[in-house]
């Protein structure tokens, strides 16, 4: 059982609030009463950070009660609350958090922010593991490659999105994260793409898409924004000031 014991009202409002959320089951008490019987956790402020000896405690900041209850889950769980992040690679990522087998946090955000997201959520888990689907060579060789200090699986994806039916669009990338996240894949520090010339072109069509000029990246840009070297914004800044020195010169040649 998890138990709230703090005389903090912010503490006391955000972590029951998170718990109620979740469907959790918990109690609370004063800092001083007797712990109930079968209590596993105690959610306390810093207050009250070594009033409880000899049960796991956990000390919540009051500005993240969701992290403190993710932190109570998985103590709850014991080494099934293995903290598992599973992620549904492609141009918005689907990442789901799991303590065990409960989901405690799902994300959906573009790929140049999943990094950071991912890494986040691995930095403030005890031994995590992040599981990547292979799909999407390309988004997912970024996040293999720019991911530190953490444990990395590359996941076979086959069969993970599920059949979304009406009402839930929107969520599928979410939920294949999820199951991703429930599949064991082969540990890996880098993964190495070679383009195709298929992926090159949607790369080159979505900066024809992104400019304001109608004009799209040349295959060496291309190239770097595959590689993760840039983004297709960055590209597209080079590719200006590229035409702009080539501008610049033909207009000095014409007036000599």
């Amino acid at each position: 059982m998890i138990v709230v014991a703090t005389s903090d009202f912010e503490v006391y409002h955000g972590v029951v609030n998170e718990l109620r959320d979740r469907g959790s089951e918990f109690t609370t008490i004063e800092p001083d009463a007797e712990l109930p019987e079968h209590t596993t956790v105690v959610v306390t402020g810093a207050d009250n950070a070594d009033a409880f000896a000899g049960v796991t405690t956990i000390v919540a900041d009051p500005d993240d009660p969701r992290r403190t209850v993710d932190q109570a889950l998985t103590a709850v769980r014991g080494e099934g609350g293995r903290t598992i992040i599973g992620v549904d690679p492609g141009r918005k990522p689907g990442i789901a958090i799991l303590a065990g087998e409960m989901i405690v946090a799902a994300f959906q955000v573009p790929i140049s922010d999943a990094v950071d997201v991912i890494q986040r959520e691995a930095d403030e888990a005890t031994s995590p593991v992040v599981r990547i689907g292979d799909g999407s060579r390309l988004e997912s060789a970024k996040l293999v490659n720019d991911l530190e200090d953490v444990t990395v699986e590359l996941v076979d994806e086959t069969g993970t999105t599920p059949y979304l039916g009406t009402g839930s669009r929107g969520m599928g990338d979410v939920l294949a994260a999820v199951n991703i996240a429930r599949l064991e894949g082969e540990v890996v520090d880098t993964r190495e793409i070679e383009p195709t010339a298929g992926e090159l072109q949607v790369i080159k069509d979505r900066s024809r898409e992104r400019s304001e000029e109608n004009r799209a990246i040349d295959e060496l840009l291309a190239r770097r924004v595959a590689a993760g070297e840039l983004t297709i914004d960055e590209a597209l800044a080079e590719h200006r000031d590229a035409d702009d020195d080539i501008d610049a010169s033909a207009a000095d040649e014409t007036l000599e």
